[in-house]
């Protein structure tokens, strides 16, 4: 837990872990389950690597069945698959691009079809890519930003809240940027301030039916698309702003997840979780 820095790098998007330097630390030798999550069926998008992997990782350990959805990092996802079993519990694996609001819903539908229910929906995935200048984010890439990023939720949230029952959660990855915008990840940012208030008012729309919306804030998280999506003068410095002075490791956010996936956290819904390195969100 005690990276400063990393050197500088790069990665074609949307990033490997294999290639990444040094390694994240997904809490493969370190997490250990006490039962919280058992039996529960679960979804994850983004899940076969960083914040998602560890999440998967968790969440098997505490004894839950994962849907791990992902872009095409097949590699990636089936170490996470192999990870999930090891802890004895069902991997699912579907691959496809979230800014496809058919496959949106297939996600919700392999789940049902897997596990017969949704206990716990986790919206991970995400895109973004760096600009120095508005002029130069392409039209097509700013929505497809958003069709990954938020229209997706939407989608998948809505497809899976009929499969939910009361105790069920939904928890969204938003960011740091939703609160301090990176002028850089223009697009990124602009996604994660709608994520914020998305679930913000879910958890009061679907209160009555006992379901709980949370989102986790994550500051500077080292994670495959960190070098795929950023220069490497940038990778190089990455996490050095914050408090802490380094960036976390995917390791040091799912235990959050897991809070907020369980039954302890039956009283929190609406929340925006940060795990910033000491960096406060409003």
């Amino acid at each position: 837990m005690n990276q400063t820095q990393q050197p500088p790098q790069q990665q074609e998007a949307p990033g490997t872990e294999a290639q990444l330097t040094p390694q994240a630390d997904h809490g493969e030798s370190s997490y250990q389950g006490s039962g919280k999550l058992k039996d529960k069926a679960t979804i994850i998008t983004g899940g076969d690597s960083g914040i998602g992997r560890a999440v998967a990782i968790a969440f098997a350990r505490e004894g839950a069945d994962v849907l791990i959805s992902y872009l095409n990092e097949h590699e990636d996802a089936q170490e996470t698959a192999r990870l999930v079993e090891e802890a004895g519990r069902k991997a699912v694996l579907v691959p496809g691009d979230l800014a496809d609001p058919a496959h949106c819903r297939a996600i919700v539908d392999r789940a049902v079809q897997e596990f017969g229910r949704i206990d716990v929906l986790v919206n991970n995935a995400a895109f973004q890519m760096t600009h120095d200048s508005l002029e130069e984010i392409p039209d097509e890439e700013w929505e497809y930003t958003f069709k990954v990023n938020i229209t997706a939720m939407f989608h998948i949230c809505k497809a899976a809240v009929r499969h939910m029952q009361p105790g069920a959660s939904i928890i969204n990855t938003t960011s740091i940027n939703s609160d301090n915008p990176k002028p850089t990840l223009l697009a990124y940012a602009t996604t994660k301030g709608a994520i914020a208030n998305f679930s913000a008012g879910l958890a009061q729309l679907l209160a009555e039916k006992g379901i709980r919306v949370n989102s986790v804030a994550p500051g500077p998280i080292w994670t495959p698309l960190i070098p795929a999506t950023m220069p490497p003068d940038q990778v190089e410095s990455f996490g050095q702003q914050v408090p802490m002075k380094r960036p976390g490791q995917p390791a040091e956010v799912a235990p959050v997840y897991v809070l907020l996936a369980s039954s302890q956290a039956s009283y929190i819904s609406g929340a925006r979780i940060a795990v910033t390195g000491g960096t406060p969100i409003l």
